[in-house]
């Protein structure tokens, strides 16, 4: 099927092309819809490609442990048979209500998409990585937010600045690679799983606690140490070609805000128990949405996006019921590739 043309019609629109997203795409073309995946990044994945792809994931039902980028390639290859189109690199500006009852969503390139009911799956929103001023002119040359490729940090000094969850998931994945690995955190506690702190201190990385990064020297060739000052003023230099900043991210809804949806906190979509919003057609997936007793687990974006997409085919079409019966009762759960 050739994709639709820049400005089209579609059953359902999925604003957001995280795991949710995708799962959700699979979904929907299950129940028949066709189906538009938007997405501000240039690629599917959301967070997971854009911040931690070659991490480890062990909450995945059916995987004991699965990379972010092979998940982000499951998921695209269960939903491929239904064709969804990927309008990527778009972030959704405006929505509208049309005068046949439906909704349109335009990018922010003004690209213009028509929809019978929208699902939100957009996580976090935007996220900007939170600055690590005394490496700052660094960044793209030695400083990096998260790791892509763990290659690229063979048999280099690498420090590692933070002291939550992926601070000590970069220690641990870079250990075996780097020359080096020191983290450096500017308390003496962590925000990381105990587990995760304990294998980190197990496999030997050096831990320095309640310092900050306060200086980068540079040999001519780029950075070649840092300086660490701790709380007594103390100053300790360690040998450092590369700077992970893992401070954690500012995340923000942006034009979301003016879409007429009720949102808590300027944060998150409260939904009920169909992931309903509070405007009839609009629905709300994964990390974004809120209700009591929410965890936010990708495990559970899953769930939550087969009940909206459900939802959703009957308010398409009211003659459609919720539960479309299981996909072991259709005799070919997904069409024949062509």
């Amino acid at each position: 099927m050739p994709p639709p043309p820049a400005d089209h019609d579609t059953d359902l629109l999925i604003v957001g092309a995280g795991p949710t997203g995708l799962f959700a795409a699979y979904y929907a073309g299950f129940r028949g819809l066709a189906v538009t995946v938007m997405d501000s990044l240039p690629e599917p994945g959301g967070q997971i490609n854009a911040m931690y792809p070659e991490k480890q994931i062990f909450d995945i039902a059916g995987f004991p442990a699965v990379r972010g980028r092979e998940l982000v390639d499951r998921l695209l290859e269960q939903a491929a048979p239904y064709d969804p189109y990927h309008l990527l690199g778009h972030r959704a500006e405006t929505l509208e209500r049309t005068a046949e009852g439906s909704f349109a969503v335009t990018t922010q390139q003004g690209v213009r998409v028509r929809a019978r009911a929208v699902l939100i799956t957009g996580g976090i929103g935007t996220f900007t990585p939170r600055p690590l001023p005394a490496a700052a002119a660094y960044e793209g040359a030695g400083l990096a937010y998260f790791v892509r490729r763990p290659d690229d940090y063979a048999g280099q000094d690498v420090v590692i600045v933070g002291g939550g969850d992926s601070a000590f998931d970069w220690a641990l994945t870079l250990h075996p690679l780097a020359a080096s690995v020191t983290l450096v955190h500017r308390r003496d506690s962590f925000r990381a799983h105990p587990t995760t702190v304990a294998a980190v201190r197990a496999a030997g990385v050096e831990i320095i606690t309640e310092a900050e990064l306060t200086k980068v020297a540079d040999d001519g060739r780029g950075m070649d140490a840092v300086e660490i000052t701790r709380r007594d003023g103390r100053t300790h230099r360690l040998p450092c070609r590369r700077i992970i900043a893992a401070l954690g991210f500012t995340a923000n809804l942006g034009p979301l805000l003016a879409w007429g949806i009720d949102i808590a906190n300027r944060r998150h979509i409260p939904v009920d128990s169909a992931m309903r919003t509070s405007v009839p057609g609009i629905y709300a997936a994964g990390d974004i949405n809120d209700y009591p007793g929410k965890v936010r687990l990708i495990a559970v974006g899953f769930g939550e996006a087969a009940t909206a997409v459900n939802n959703a085919a009957h308010h398409i079409d009211p003659e459609q019921p919720v539960f479309p019966g299981h996909s072991t009762d259709v005799p070919t759960a997904a069409p024949a590739a062509a």
